[in-house]
């Protein structure tokens, strides 16, 4: 039984991309998967509210929550109320911004991770103000990054990963490209709301710092030490604690029209394009190589990396980006859903859990927008599908411990609402969220383009 079902994944993997060119998307077949993307929202915010209201997490199997730190910061209602206004769903996010309005304080929170709260909290704040306009997310938002700026007191002005937000302590100098470079988009945009230039300039120093201190060849490695400058790890790849610093380069130059992440993107770019690209059969994969040499040290890959087929695309890169979604959609097809890492050589599985991770779903969003083509529909629909049905419990749905033999974990992190439920939806629904318009922060919140 089981080498049937791995035919039958391993079969459908390639069934949009090798039979020329896809059926037609229908406007019903949109339609139908918006509403049931919908209901889903529905149906976990309800599991949601009755088990876990006001604290940070659901856990759908237990029936019970979990909190973060020593209060809750809401996490779930921050991060999915610009969901439901994109949903279309007026009482979720109602209840989401009395929630927050009620109950979100950080007079009493101590440490944080800065990259978490800044990407999650400070920027659901801020695109929740864009959204709604009550000057109430802007005040909490600006509480939130105030307390926040001691994390970049280094010798570097890179910031540090914890930062205690009572009395400014800090911790852990050892830091990765993507904790140091994802705070531009939040702190960039608050300085835009407030006329304060001193969010955007803490931000901006800290992730050109890190481009700073690049390899000759183009390349950044994996871990730093943020109070000398000095690399502890020089892996080089695509995935988690690199990801988004890439990210972030060119998404700072469409926000905020700054050359200068213009200039450090195409040239990392370039180097990603010279030294981590892996064609395969079944589509191009990235490797991971040493950041001095480019030698090969790694075939691993996995759910984090597969955001990049969606950053090349929007950076223009349209064919490369198909070759790396034609992989992405392998690595979740030859499984049934995505491990969180495999061996795309071997196709052994390295850490078999699923957390409801975006990326994929995230990628057939941009390439879909960008190129109108119905085959990245067929896999989001499929991709959602599976999700949907596999991941689902009595309330709500939750993280797979082993997407062999899809046995559930008692998680629902707050990005299944911020990211996965709503780039699903996204890819069904052009008529919202415009990226001529608007640019996602990491979490899939959105800001809007100023006029530069």
């Amino acid at each position: 039984m089981k080498w049937l079902l791995l035919f039958y994944f391993s079969f459908t993997a390639h069934v949009v991309l090798s039979q020329g060119k896809p059926a037609k998307f229908t406007e019903e077949m949109k339609e139908g998967m918006r509403l049931t993307i919908r209901k889903a929202a529905q149906q976990a915010w309800k599991g949601y509210s009755q088990y876990a209201l006001g604290k940070d997490d659901l856990k759908p199997l237990s029936h019970s929550y979990r909190n973060w730190y020593n209060h809750s910061i809401l996490m779930t209602p921050v991060d999915a109320f610009d969901t439901f206004i994109l949903l279309g769903l007026p009482k979720e996010a109602t209840e989401a911004k009395q929630l927050i309005f009620d109950s979100l304080s950080f007079d009493k929170i101590g440490e944080v991770q800065l990259f978490e709260v800044t990407i999650r909290i400070l920027g659901g704040l801020i695109s929740a103000f864009e959204l709604d306009g009550d000057p109430k997310f802007l005040k909490l938002a600006t509480d939130l990054a105030d307390k926040l700026l001691p994390a970049f007191n280094s010798n570097t002005g890179m910031p540090y990963r914890f930062v205690n937000l009572q009395n400014g302590k800090v911790r852990d100098a050892i830091n990765n490209p993507a904790e140091i470079g994802s705070l531009l988009l939040e702190f960039g945009q608050l300085s835009i709301h407030t006329g304060d230039k001193k969010y955007y300039k803490k931000a901006k120093s800290a992730i050109m710092a890190v481009y700073k201190r690049r390899s000759k060849i183009g390349l950044v490695g994996q871990h730093i030490n943020i109070q000398t400058g000095k690399w502890e790890n020089t892996h080089s790849h695509i995935g988690g604690a690199i990801d988004s610093y890439y990210e972030y380069l060119y998404k700072g130059w469409k926000l905020f029209g700054d050359e200068d992440f213009k200039k450090a993107f195409d040239l990392h770019n370039a180097a990603i394009k010279k030294y981590l690209l892996h064609q395969t059969d079944n589509g191009t994969f990235l490797q991971q190589v040493n950041m001095y040499s480019g030698r090969i040290l790694s075939t691993e890959y996995g759910a984090l990396a597969a955001f990049y087929a969606g950053l090349c695309a929007y950076a223009g890169d349209h064919e490369l980006a198909k070759k790396i979604q034609q992989a992405n959609y392998f690595m979740w097809t030859h499984f049934g859903i995505e491990p969180e890492s495999f061996d795309f050589i071997t196709n052994k599985i390295l850490s078999p859990e699923y957390i409801l991770r975006p990326e994929n779903i995230e990628s057939c969003f941009y390439l879909h927008r960008l190129t109108d083509m119905y085959e990245y529909l067929w896999m989001a629909k499929t991709m959602t599908e599976d999700i949907l049905e596999k991941c689902k419990t009595d309330i709500a749905f939750t993280s797979l411990k082993n997407v062999i033999n899809f046995e559930k974990a008692d998680q629902m992190e707050s990005f299944f609402f911020a990211e996965t439920l709503k780039y699903a939806y996204l890819c069904f629904d052009n008529k919202v969220g415009d990226l001529n318009k608007i640019v996602f922060n990491t979490e899939a919140h959105p800001f809007n383009i100023k006029i530069k």
